[in-house]
């Protein structure tokens, strides 16, 4: 029998369940420094998208026959859970979480054939889904520190939902809404409450947390460099660009990369094997464009934080953009 010659000599025993468990290891610190800076509502919204998500996947597997064993032990569809509830208001009403986890599984995952079929990141559809239907609760989210267990509970599960009372303006919406004041200026915007010292306060830290899980996941070569680099690079440039052309309009990298959901788009979201781009030049165009839409959305659009509606958008290019970055098979010149 002739042995085969093609490399890899030496492979690494690889699953999706082993990857999708490293991912959720990788998110454990973002969720340590949300719980500590924000309280218990997370881990509340967490255990309802993980519920949420189980029980819609096997929905879903029954109706089409599929068995359900092996893809309720992948972990992907807690995977996605996870990505929804650190994506939504922590203290958002729980039908919200459930509608829009069950978003993400039936509609963006198996209505398109289920896992690895999907062409939009199922997490990112839940949530442009959810703000542009409910736009007032996608928008309430607690200051540091201000909520107790309890009220975040009785928040979630029906409270009075007295909006001044229980939330604050994401640090994203507060510099929007700030600059758009009259003689409005940079330093006594940022000087503001929901402010700390590159972005929001708190945000820091939990992107700090995103940051060092997208280290271990490199570390671990769950994910190449090409995705985070070239949408943290991208994006931190046009910031600085920006900040230095018109500094009482646009802040700097800093505020860009550690405010809203910068860390986790590059390297949780935009690093989806399945609906992002595949080539390794591939991946710097995809992740390059997400990043100047990014940035985009956030100064001119319509919502404080473009990174759902740019993940989205260049998911409709990565057929075109794997196309034009296939590389050359060996031993053929490229056309």
């Amino acid at each position: 029998m002739q042995t085969s010659l093609n490399s890899p000599y030496l492979r690494r025993a690889s699953s999706v369940t082993r990857i999708m468990a490293e991912v959720l290891l990788a998110l454990l610190p973002a969720i340590v420094a949300y719980v500590w800076l924000f309280g218990i509502g997370i881990l509340i919204q967490l255990a309802l998208a993980t519920a949420t998500a189980l029980a819609c996947e096997a929905a879903m597997l029954k109706a089409r026959a599929k068995p359900l064993g092996p893809s309720l032990s992948d972990l992907s569809a807690i995977v996605t859970a996870w990505l929804v509830a650190l994506s939504f208001p922590p203290i958002g009403p729980w039908w919200l979480i459930v509608v829009g986890t069950a978003l993400a599984i039936v509609v963006a995952k198996h209505l398109y054939g289920g896992l690895g079929q999907n062409p939009f990141n199922p997490a990112m559809v839940a949530y442009a889904a959810m703000i542009v239907s409910f736009p007032a609760l996608m928008s309430q989210w607690p200051a540091p520190d201000q909520l107790d267990a309890a009220t975040q509970a009785t928040l979630i599960f029906g409270g009075d939902r007295i909006v001044d009372a229980i939330s604050s303006a994401t640090p994203l919406d507060a510099l929007r809404t700030g600059l758009r004041a009259e003689n409005a200026q940079m330093l006594a915007v940022l000087h503001g409450q929901a402010f700390g010292v590159f972005g929001g306060r708190g945000w820091e830290w939990v992107s700090a947390g995103f940051l060092v899980g997208g280290i271990y996941l490199l570390a671990r070569r769950i994910i190449t460099w090409h995705v985070p680099a070239a949408f943290i690079v991208v994006l931190a440039a046009i910031a600085s660009v920006a900040s230095i052309a018109s500094p009482q309009h646009f802040p700097g990298p800093g505020f860009e990369l550690a405010s809203g959901a910068a860390m986790l788009g590059a390297f949780f979201i935009l690093t989806d094997p399945v609906s992002g781009a595949t080539t390794p030049r591939g991946k710097l165009i995809f992740a390059a464009g997400a990043a100047v839409l990014t940035w985009t959305i956030r100064h001119f659009g319509s919502y404080p934080d473009g990174v759902a509606f740019a993940t989205l958008l260049m998911n409709l290019c990565v057929p075109l953009i794997d196309m034009k970055t296939q590389p050359p098979v060996f031993g053929h010149k490229k056309d």
